[in-house]
């Protein structure tokens, strides 16, 4: 067989190889989406249930911590965890649930859970809301040094540790 022949014999139209990615891609999505919706719960995590943070057994230190605590009675999970508004809400509930899924499946979580930075920030723009009325001095000294925080001192409180 001759080059030209051997060449078209084992090529593939330019569209088939894109369709068949985009479907491989679709598939991987599908499958990924019914897991996570499925096996994993996710729909759960669109709630405020504090209790689909115990699907992963890795939260359920910190479920059982909140149940004991005195902010149990006053907040929720996303209270603390998720910026005020729908959007910011959402999206750090994906982003962070991407990384959750992704360190619980791989197995790379450490094993006391941190908050990252990002989170953090969410955290301690949370306490200052609901409790706004007498961190007013808090927030003036936050303008001059912006290591006073929060989650320095109490960092235990919302889950009772």
């Amino acid at each position: 067989m001759d080059q030209p022949k051997l060449r078209r014999a084992f090529s593939q139209p330019t569209g088939s190889v894109a369709v068949s990615i985009l479907a491989l891609l679709a598939g991987i999505l599908l499958g990924v989406g019914f897991f996570t919706f499925g096996y994993a719960r996710g729909a759960s995590y669109l709630t405020d249930d504090p209790a689909a943070c115990v699907n992963c057994h890795v939260m359920r230190g910190e479920y059982e911590g909140w149940m004991k605590a005195s902010h149990r009675k006053a907040a929720v999970c996303n209270d603390c965890h998720t910026p005020a508004g729908l959007v910011g809400k959402y999206s750090t509930k994906a982003l962070n649930g991407f990384w959750h899924s992704f360190y619980f499946t791989t197995g790379w979580f450490p094993d006391r859970i941190r908050l990252r930075s990002r989170n953090v920030a969410v955290t301690e723009e949370a306490c200052l809301k609901c409790h706004a009325a007498m961190t007013q001095g808090i927030q003036a000294i936050r303008g001059h040094n912006e290591t006073v925080s929060c989650l320095g001192c109490h960092s235990g409180v919302g889950h009772g540790n």
